[in-house]
């Protein structure tokens, strides 16, 4: 894939494959209700902020990059390398001039404009995005990418603009990852090199603001960054961001006027967002939220098991538990409005066959007990979950609830029983395969199915809009006999933001740019 002027969409490497990532992608665009300010940006004014999770360093491996996240306060300190439409997902430049492959995504060029520098002055070069890019396969460091990361075999510094990376195996659209994750974000490596301390600190991009001050637990501000490679951007003075966990919260905040803007990741807080008359930006997505049931160790290790919750699951109700019934419940892998819909159920609800299945495990000597990890702010999906487990027999669910910041240890690890997962998309590659293909360091779940594998490759390297439609009808299928989650609603890729909040544009996982942001004073 190629590409040149900033935040354009992808020109085609072969024209033709890059029509068909065009009219594979989400439904008709982000969608958007109420108004915001009209005409030109306005410079200047500090926007209000609130986030549902607050980092534990500034460490870009560290933060994830994705909208409940802290995708905003990642492209506020280090921009983008690269960008993705909102409604194709085809990846276009930003700080990268291109990202190109020229052997179907076993190796890729990586350009970056010239004269890029980081905001104490130093270059922002190939050497630069190496550094990052290897650190980030260092399991020792924890990172949120490293499962992303670890497809890379090798990096090569060709001049001071021009990276050559290597991939473990083909990936034909890597840009994606790139966008989809912390790999995006590039930081000083000598200031990355003075350690943890020192770097939260003073932490040092080349994104649109620079960190002004860090209350721990309290507020994040953030200062222009006079010397961004793109002006007049940004346009704002500042950003100051505090965090909570309730989404709620965040609603009440924007209502009151404490915070011009926030992401939203309950359907039924949007839609009180909606009636408020409040800005709400939407990025649909195809596939959606699950929960993930870990294949590698007891109970699911047993299809049966796994079976047994997915059959006692009502997801109707589930959604009028925890979205009071604003959600988007999954039925299907795709949106009617998607190319490659089919109707393939990715999931059947049914009682009696449920307790059929529990007691036939007990009948085993292996009834069903696990722990069900969530995360602060969504606890309701696990009492959900709970509620709609407990007038079975022979099941047994205990909650833990973790910190946001956790999932992407708690996921490359592998240590949850059962727990919540996405697998979000404009286009399923590489969704798809990141989550459920046998060799991805990003399978979470532990899937290994010879079928499933051979069809995601397949739509992976799909030239035709028929080819690739077929081959997501059989990976529907087998999602649906292998059952490694259990689909329950389209992904809240939403953002939520006053009425004199202008420029939001989202990206990637649904992760708000910065520099576009402007307020009408």
């Amino acid at each position: 894939m190629m590409f040149g002027s900033p935040r354009l969409l992808a020109a085609a490497a072969v024209s033709s494959l890059m029509l068909l990532l065009a009219a594979c992608g989400g439904d008709s665009g982000t969608t958007r209700t109420g108004s915001g300010p009209s005409g030109k940006p306005v410079p200047g004014g500090s926007l209000r902020a609130v986030l549902l999770s607050e980092p534990r360093n500034l460490d870009p491996a560290i933060l994830q990059n994705n909208n409940r996240s802290q995708g905003l306060l990642g492209n506020a300190l280090y921009g983008t390398l690269l960008v993705s439409d909102p409604t194709t997902g085809a990846v276009g430049s930003d700080m990268a001039k291109s990202f190109t492959t020229s052997d179907q995504g076993n190796s890729f060029e990586l350009t970056l404009r010239p004269g890029l520098k980081f905001s104490d002055g130093t270059p922002l070069d190939a050497a630069a995005v190496k550094y990052n890019w290897d650190r980030q396969k260092d399991p020792k460091l924890g990172g949120s990418t490293l499962q992303d990361a670890k497809l890379i075999a090798s990096t090569k510094v060709e001049n001071t603009t021009t990276l050559k990376v290597t991939l473990t195996q083909a990936v034909p659209r890597y840009g994606s990852n790139v966008t989809l994750s912390s790999l995006n974000w590039i930081a000083s490596p000598a200031a990355l090199k003075r350690g943890k301390q020192p770097f939260d600190a003073q932490p040092v991009g080349a994104g649109p603001f620079k960190l002004k001050s860090w209350s721990r637990g309290g507020t994040l501000s953030l200062a222009k960054n006079a010397s961004y490679w793109n002006a007049p951007k940004p346009y704002l003075d500042g950003i100051d961001i505090t965090f909570s966990p309730d989404a709620t919260q965040r609603l009440n905040s924007l209502q009151a006027g404490g915070a011009d803007v926030s992401m939203i990741e309950d359907w039924s807080v949007v839609a009180k967002a909606k009636a408020a008359n409040l800005q709400v930006s939407t990025q649909p997505v195809g596939g959606g939220q699950f929960i993930a049931f870990n294949l590698a160790r007891a109970p699911f290790d047993n299809l049966v098991a796994r079976q047994a919750v997915s059959y006692a699951l009502d997801t109707s109700a589930f959604d009028l538990a925890v979205n009071q019934g604003h959600g988007q419940p999954v039925e299907t892998l795709f949106p009617k409005s998607n190319p490659l819909y089919n109707d393939v159920s990715l999931h059947t609800y049914d009682k009696e066959k449920a307790q059929q299945l529990f007691d036939q495990l007990a009948a085993q000597g292996k009834p069903v007990s696990f722990t069900f990890t969530t995360f602060k702010g969504s606890e309701k999906i696990a009492e959900a979950l709970q509620a709609q487990l407990s007038p079975y027999k022979n099941v047994k669910v205990e909650v833990k609830v973790a910190e946001w910041a956790d999932t992407g240890r708690i996921l490359g690890a592998h240590d949850f029983d059962a727990t919540l997962a996405a697998a979000s998309f404009q286009d399923p590659d590489p969704a798809l395969p990141r989550a459920f293909l046998s060799t991805s360091p990003r399978n979470s779940v532990g899937i290994s199915d010879p079928q499933l594998d051979a069809v995601l490759k397949a739509g992976s390297n799909g030239t035709t809009a028929a080819s690739r439609k077929t081959a997501y009808e059989t990976a529907a299928q087998r999602l649906a006999a292998v059952v490694p989650g259990i689909f329950y609603t389209r992904e809240a890729l939403v953002t939520v933001a006053s009425t004199k909040v202008g420029g939001v544009s989202m990206y990637g996982g649904g992760s708000l740019l910065a520099d576009s942001l402007w307020l009408d004073k």
